[in-house]
Order: structure tokens, then sequence, then C-alpha cells
């Protein structure tokens, strides 16, 4: 050997580091070495340390990733339920106090519906009227301020509320049977198209 490279090469007496890459290296040194120098003995103790060596970091090396991916799985199966957490409370089912009051809007307006199709004339009157209450609350829950349905109305934005119109439009017939009563000519086809323009109204914002 180059008494160079032998001066410049870790010493093998003392504790082998099989991290060290330098002494890996020397390793693979040592077992060209020994091919060259025709010595059976030398060239398969330095194989035997170059497997050594070369096991131990492959090892060392599998358990660091090892415990990498087994941190990852952890973390992503703990972050898979928080998600399913998260989900399961913004995509719930309405609350039991929503759904209390959809079913109750759904029986008052199935009630308007029932007055409508009577035959008689004050059952029509009626129908509007409750109608109308109807659509005071729904714009009350929206948060539309006013005393009053038509200031109510006046306070919404017409980009928000495409049947704006219709409901105007429904408003005004009611006030005009409230104020004129029985002198107001009210006919079975003034009925059903206000209650219709009514239904366009709730069913725009969800509530039948």
């Amino acid at each position: 050997m180059d008494p160079t490279i032998a001066s410049s090469v870790p010493a093998t007496t003392g504790p082998v580091h099989f991290l060290n890459i330098e002494y890996v290296f020397y390793l693979l040194y040592q077992l060209v070495a020994g091919g060259q120098g025709g010595g059976a003995a030398p060239n398969l103790n330095g194989l035997v340390s170059v497997v050594t060596a070369l096991w131990v970091v492959v090892t060392v090396l599998a358990y660091i990733v090892s415990l990498g991916f087994l941190a990852l799985l952890v973390y992503s199966t703990i972050r898979m339920h928080q998600i399913k957490d998260e989900d399961a409370m913004r995509f719930t089912t309405v609350s039991d106090s929503h759904h209390a009051e959809q079913v109750t809007e759904h029986h008052r307006w199935n009630h308007v519906r029932e007055l409508i199709e009577s035959s008689q004339e004050n059952d029509w009157r009626q129908a509007i009227v409750e109608a109308d209450i109807i659509l005071d609350d729904m714009l009350t829950r929206l948060g539309y301020p006013g005393a009053s349905v038509g200031e109510k109305l006046r306070a919404v934005d017409p980009a928000k509320f495409h049947t704006l119109q219709e409901a105007w439009d429904a408003h005004k017939v009611r006030n005009e049977l409230a104020h004129q009563g029985s002198a107001y000519p009210f006919t079975d086809h003034i009925a059903y198209r206000t209650i219709l323009q009514y239904e366009n109204v709730f069913r725009e914002h969800g509530e039948i």
C-alpha cells in the first residue's frame, strides 16, 4: 500500500463507526487492494466488512424512512378525522329549530292552498291575507328592516331578490283587499294569479 494513502485512511484498531462514509470507502479500497495483492483472506475479510457496513447504513436509513412514513400516516389519519368532523358540522341537515320552522311554513302554505282551491270568495281573500303574513315573516327572517311589508320590500336589494316585483304586485292586491273590502273587483283570476306570485317568491327563498 502507498504510505501516503495508508497515512490518510482511518485506523482499524479503534472502534468502527459504520455510518462513517469515509470508512466505508476505505473498506472498499481494502477490498480492491486485497484482491490486487492476490491474498484470498484479506479480500474475504474486506468483503465481509463492506457488506456489514453497508447493511448497517441501509438498516438505519430504512428505520428513518419508516418512522417518517409512520408519522405521515398518523398525521393523515388524524387530519382525515378532523376534516370529517368539520364536514359533518358544515353539511349537516338543518337544525331542529330551522326544521321546525320549515314544517310550520309548509303547513301554513298548505292551508293557503286549501283556501285558494275553495269555491268561496271569502276563502280566496283569506288565502291572500295568510300568504302576505308568510311574506312578512320571511322578510323579517331575511333581515330586512321595517314595520310593514312595504317598508321591508323597499329595503330589499333587487340583485338578491329576483321576484321582488312579484312580491310587490301580490302585496298591492292584499292592500287593495284590506282597504276597499267588498268594493274591490275581486275575481278568481286575480286570486289565483296573486297566490302564484306569492308562491314564486317563497320558492326563490326556500320557504316552500
